[in-house]
């Protein structure tokens, strides 16, 4: 059993600690679960601990394994040490983050797992690469199963520590039919061909190493005399079976970590780890850290009933010395336009009683939310900033919708053409954008109406003429429509028919159904706006918000992003079924997700300080329709005594309470189709009625704005019957000439219809 050494209450390295945090910095000996509570100070024991191990002489700082999960707390960790014990600090080749310190290990044993020492490490971008030139060996149509799906479910597979013979049929299954561990057999093959491996080999190769070397396994067990690890509820599986064999000789481990704060299911992280932290290390040492240095008396409460509706918790009971403060305030509101007005107002007031703009923050559950606030910010004149994102107008999937959008209303748009003649994947390589631009400066035209007259001739290869004319034809048939559709109605044409929308959800993941997510949002604000001018205007006046840096901003950011941060005043908007808890995730992970997302509740609610407000709106509209939705189940599981409600909604602030009164098990309404999946901001897209359309290439070009003052005139220099030189296809005779069109008879090409800015008369060839 973990056993404390005396308590030295004068030693200024735990002097300013309190009982439970002095407890867990001198128990030294054994496992020790510290159950860290939101703003409980935890980092400051841990630091401690560490510090107070080296001091002490308990180990070298070389003996010690001190795992974090991002570089920040890495050097943090560092700098406060440094801070408590000088230089010693230095000493530590292993304090850094699960993968830095697997490298580290990696290097010494490559060639253990048919690596050599100086392999390379590659990005996700060369993961893609590399799984798509292995799907074209194979044969298999990417479109049906994209490289990036097969990606992420690689990922998934080493995170679980799985290698390719460990996949059960189930898993195989995943990917094209069965063969799912046949790519990632590939795949492994692959890298160890190109020496090289991903970031999730680095913890695989290594738990391989150490289950595989008896050797080696015993040299870190006794290297290692004390395992401390941060965020421990954050842990994969990989991650904790490595861990959990380097501990096993010594059992000096230390794990710090809240299950209540386990909100990281989606990319790997396993709440059960830190559950059944007292299994795996029996007479493990448990110390409570329940002393809140930040919210109020009111905020803790609130939260703490929320979150005793889990049953997967070990259970704690925050509290602080603090002042009682304000009840948790919930709002309801008639829409989301009220919401975010009713937001801004109490940022005015507040800024007005003189709150700093930068302690206060809008934490949401998904990106596509930011937009309504983005927008009012912009129209009442208020700084905000989006952290761990981009803003709403500024990410890629709006900027591709918004290209679209901008050749329709203008063909000219030479920078919204350039991004979107690929996107999606058509087979448009940059040679070909080359000979576009080389074609559009010598006539002095834009690209649009150059790729129409390439398109019309023998100057690309029949496929790529065949993609352009296909293109440009649905661009001519757009620029009509738009003068028929409403802009949010056109812009689901435009990605459903452009096959942006089943690009994206082809891939399979959680990003592209936040990108789809986000689209969605998008369409649903051009409902506003009468015209597709008058929406690409307001756009550009968004985008041309850019308050000083140094100017006072409200934070704008996702409730994952957020944690770790507080404020003083946070907003918790979109609390409604099918948003929060969000219905995806609820359809997919059923009573584990649903426990997770009141983990993600409580989180949000834990960031404020002094003041937290929750708000639900009664109405969202999705596709020009307005669909009602019901207050989310977490508003009514908080403690009544410790919120105030307020509505603008017949029924009072009761309302919410009573819709959900009649249900006892918690997880019973994931079950049922609940009033709010109608709201649910899905994928798909409406697909427009099929049109009888003159596709021809003349009236393609005669749609094209503009178009008709680039007609082309015929060059006078250049004569029926004259020997000519094409930068392609050679010498040839020139045969017939219609426009800047000519043909020509080539000496070792045959007859090409070929435009006339590239040729040249054969004497000037040179």
């Amino acid at each position: 059993m973990s056993q404390p050494a005396s308590d030295p209450v004068d030693d200024p390295l735990i002097a300013g600690l309190n009982q439970p945090q002095r407890e867990a910095v001198l128990t030294t000996e054994g496992p020790v679960l510290m159950l860290a509570g939101a703003g409980t100070g935890k980092t400051a024991a841990l630091t401690a601990r560490l510090a107070w191990l080296i001091r002490n002489r308990k180990a070298w700082p070389s003996e010690i394994l001190c795992v974090t999960f991002t570089n920040r707390a890495a050097r943090e960790m560092r700098q406060r040490v440094g801070q408590l014990i000088g230089d010693a600090v230095e000493g530590m080749p292993f304090l850094g983050t699960f993968h830095s310190i697997a490298a580290r290990m990696l290097r010494r044993h490559a060639e253990l797992v048919g690596l050599q020492s100086n392999y390379t490490i590659i990005d996700t971008d060369d993961q893609l690469r590399l799984l798509k030139q292995l799907i074209r060996a194979e044969e298999l149509d990417e479109k049906r199963w994209p490289a990036r799906q097969l990606a992420g479910f690689i990922d998934r597979w080493k995170n679980r520590g799985f290698n390719p013979a460990d996949l059960d049929a189930a898993e195989n299954e995943l990917y094209a039919n069965g063969k799912g561990q046949h790519f990632y057999r590939l795949y492994q093959d692959r890298l160890k061909t190109l020496n090289a491996c991903d970031f999730g080999d680095l913890m695989l190769h290594m738990l391989n190493i150490l289950r595989k070397h008896r050797d080696i396994i015993e040299q870190y067990q006794s290297r290692f005399k004390y395992v401390l690890v941060d965020e421990y509820q954050d842990t994969n599986q990989v991650q904790y079976l490595w861990l959990r064999l380097l501990a096993q000789t010594r059992q000096n481990i230390c794990v710090v970590g809240d299950d209540d704060q386990s909100i990281y299911s989606w990319r790997g992280a396993e709440v059960a780890n830190i559950l059944k932290f007292e299994k795996d290390f029996p007479g493990a040492k448990v110390i409570r850290l329940e002393q809140n240095y930040r919210s109020t008396p009111q905020i803790l409460a609130a939260a703490s009933g929320l979150i005793s509706s889990n049953s997967q918790r070990l259970g704690k009971t925050l509290w602080t010395e603090r002042h009682a403060g304000d009840r948790l305030r919930v709002i309801g509101v008639w829409d989301a336009p009220e919401e975010a007005r009713r937001v801004g107002e109490e940022i005015e007031r507040l800024e007005s009683e003189g709150a700093p703009l930068s302690q206060v923050a809008i934490l949401v559950r998904a990106q596509y939310q930011t937009r309504e606030f983005e927008d009012r910010f912009i129209t009442i004149g208020l700084n905000y900033r989006i952290i761990g994102g981009f803003r709403f107008y500024e990410r890629a999937e709006i900027r591709d919708a918004l290209a679209y959008l901008r050749v329709i209303a203008q063909s000219a748009d030479d920078l919204a053409f350039e991004r979107i003649y690929n996107t999606p994947k058509r087979g448009l390589g940059t040679k070909t954008l080359e000979k576009l631009h080389v074609h559009a400066r010598r006539r002095g035209i834009p690209l649009a109406a150059a790729a129409i007259e390439i398109a019309d001739s023998d100057e690309l290869p029949t496929r790529a003429r065949n993609t352009f004319l296909a293109l440009m034809r649905d661009f001519a048939r757009w620029r009509e429509m738009a003068g028929e559709l409403s802009p949010a109605e056109l812009v689901r044409t435009v990605l459903d028919e452009s096959g942006y929308t089943d690009a994206l959800q082809a891939e399979r993941s959680a990003e592209s159904a936040g990108r789809l997510e986000n689209l969605t949002e998008l369409s649903r604000a051009m409902e506003e706006y009468e015209t597709l001018g008058d929406f690409l205007e307001h756009v550009s006046l968004v985008m041309d918000n850019d308050a000083s840096d140094e100017a006072e901003k409200v934070t704008i950011m996702t409730m994952h992003a957020a944690k770790g941060l507080e404020f003083e005043h946070v907003f918790l908007p979109g609390w409604e079924e099918g948003v929060f808890p969000s219905q995806r995730s609820l359809d997919e992970g059923g009573l584990a997700s649903l426990e997770e997302e009141r983990r993600l509740a409580y989180v949000a609610i834990t960031r404020a300080r002094r003041r937290c407000t929750i708000l639900h709106a009664a109405n969202r509209r999705i596709y020009g329709q307005w669909t009602s939705s019901i207050p989310s189940r977490f508003v009514a599981e908080l403690p009544e005594e410790h919120v105030d409600a307020e509505t603008t909604l017949s029924g009072g602030a009761s309302l919410w309470r009573a819709q959900w009164s009649e249900h006892s098990d918690p997880f019973a309404d994931v079950a049922r189709t609940s009033p709010a999946r109608a709201t649910s901001r899905g994928p798909g897209w409406q697909r427009a009625a099929s049109r009888e359309y003159d596709a021809s290439p003349k009236r393609i070009a005669e749609t094209t704005r503009s178009a008709a003052s680039f007609a082309a005139k015929p060059r006078d220099d250049i004569e029926i019957g004259a020997r000519v030189f094409h930068e392609k296809f050679g010498y040839g005779l020139v045969a017939s000439q219609e426009g800047n069109k000519l043909e020509i008879d080539f000496e070792s090409a045959g007859r090409k219809r070929v435009i006339d800015s590239f040729v040249k008369p054969a004497e000037q060839a040179g």
